[in-house]
C-alpha cells in the first residue's frame, strides 16, 4: 500500500503529492512529525526499532514518529503516531523545524513534545523494547548503543533550545508537579 505524503521545497512549501518510498529513493524533500515523550517525571522514553523494519531496524531511538501524510499537519501526524506506535492519546506540543540531510534521505524534521501519563503499549511490529531513561541515563545510552543517527543530530538541536536539562526538564517537572525521575540506566537494555 502506498504512502502518499507531501513533496516540498527548502523552504517547506507543498510542491505536490508525492509517494513516500519516491521520495525517499529519489531524494525529495518531505515531512517527517516526531515526538519527545515524557512520562509526569520528566523521564524520556526510549525504545529499539524492530530487526525487521525498512527505516533503521534494531537501532534504538529517542524519537516516536513517521511520515507526515498529504495534506495532514505536523501536529495532526505527531498524535497520529503516538496512537499507531504507543497505543496513546496525548496532547502534543511543536517545539521546532530544521531540514534534515538525513542518513537515507533528506526531509524536514518537526519535533513535538507530549507528556504520556500511563501505561504505553508498544506496537510489536515496530517496538521491541522500551524503558522510560532520565536525561543522564539517555546520554548514556546514546554513547553506549547504536542510535538512529538523524535522532543524534535531533537531540542535539533540542538541547540547544533548551529541551533537557536546565529549563527544558524543569518545566516538565514542573508541569507534573514533581522532581527529577530517577529511571533504569542503559544497562536495562536488552
Amino acid at each position: 500500500m502506498s504512502e502518499l505524503v507531501d513533496r516540498v521545497d527548502e523552504q517547506d512549501r507543498v510542491l505536490g503529492t508525492v509517494d513516500r518510498g519516491a521520495a525517499i529513493r529519489e531524494g525529495w524533500l518531505h515531512r517527517v512529525a516526531t515526538v519527545v515523550c515524557r512520562d509526569p517525571a520528566g523521564r524520556v522514553l526510549v525504545h529499539r526499532r524492530a530487526p525487521h523494519v525498512s527505516r533503521f531496524p534494531g537501532r534504538y531511538n529517542w524519537l516516536i514518529g513517521g511520515g507526515v501524510d498529504a495534506g495532514e499537519s505536523y501536529e495532526a501526524a505527531a498524535v497520529r503516531e503516538l496512537a499507531e506506535e504507543l497505543g496513546v492519546t496525548a496532547p502534543v506540543r511543536f517545539v521546532f523545524k530544521y531540514l534534515c540531510r538525513g542518513e537515507i534521505s533528506p526531509y524536514w524534521l518537526g519535533v513535538h513534545e507530549a507528556t504520556v501519563d500511563g501505561p504505553v503499549s508498544p506496537l510489536p511490529s515496530e517496538i521491541v523494547w522500551h524503558d522510560w531513561l532520565t536525561e543522564a541515563g539517555l546520554k548514556n545510552a546514546m554513547r553506549q548503543y547504536p542510535f538512529v543517527s538523524d535522532s543524534l543530530e535531533a537531540h542535539a538541536r533540542y538541547v540547544a533550545l533548551g529541551g533537557e536539562g536546565g529549563a527544558g526538564t524543569a518545566r516538565w517537572a514542573a508541569r507534573a508537579g514533581r522532581g527529577r525521575g530517577v529511571g533504569p540506566g542503559p544497562a536495562a537494555a536488552p
